[in-house]
């Protein structure tokens, strides 16, 4: 018999200076039985960070990458199912993220393990072709904390200013996480 999702809920209230985003929503997280806290909770900043400003095309919504492979871990859709935002996370190869990048308008990739430079270091001019693609490094330290805060029922608030997130439990912890551009256009 197979293992089934572990479900959890987050309120999640974004303040968000840099984009002027302000969002109070509520996400339940299909957690595959595979997936860790770390890589759940990257995905949980991933959807905040990739908040549309406008949401008339669409809100971004959590996938299912790890089901399904020929999905994201997150993605932004229109009403005509095009593919707006296309987000993953870890280190994919560079034909999957080159495949992305000419199915959707915009491509993020949140990578956060610790050989995140050594990975980069092989797949970083392969990837210099996809004028759509952002490449952010979360890191390892930082995303470890992140994990920390991992809970069934979770509320959390995420604020973004200056390029630095404070992501914080409701209660008494909080992460301050400083992403790294490694690529992507500078607006």
């Amino acid at each position: 018999m197979a293992i089934k999702a572990t479900i959890y809920k987050a309120q999640l209230n974004l303040a968000d200076m840099d984009r002027n985003v302000y969002v109070d929503t509520n996400i339940t997280i299909a957690r595959h039985p595979s997936e860790s806290d770390e890589r759940m909770m990257i995905r949980v900043l991933a959807l905040a960070l990739g908040w549309p400003t406008d949401t008339s095309e669409g809100t971004i919504e959590l996938a299912k990458d790890m089901w399904e492979p020929d999905e994201p871990a997150l993605w932004q859709k229109n009403y005509s199912d095009e593919i707006l935002h296309w987000v993953e996370v870890g280190q994919p190869d560079d034909k999957r993220l080159m495949k992305a990048a000419g199915r959707a308008r915009k491509v993020s990739l949140f990578a956060f393990q610790s050989s995140t430079n050594v990975w980069w270091n092989t797949v970083a001019n392969k990837l210099t072709r996809a004028q759509n693609l952002t490449v952010w490094q979360i890191p390892s330290e930082q995303s470890q904390a992140l994990a920390q805060l991992a809970q069934r029922g979770m509320q959390l608030q995420i604020t973004v200013q200056d390029g630095t997130l404070w992501v914080n439990d409701g209660a008494k912890d909080s992460v301050e996480i400083t992403p790294i551009k490694l690529m992507g256009p500078d607006t």
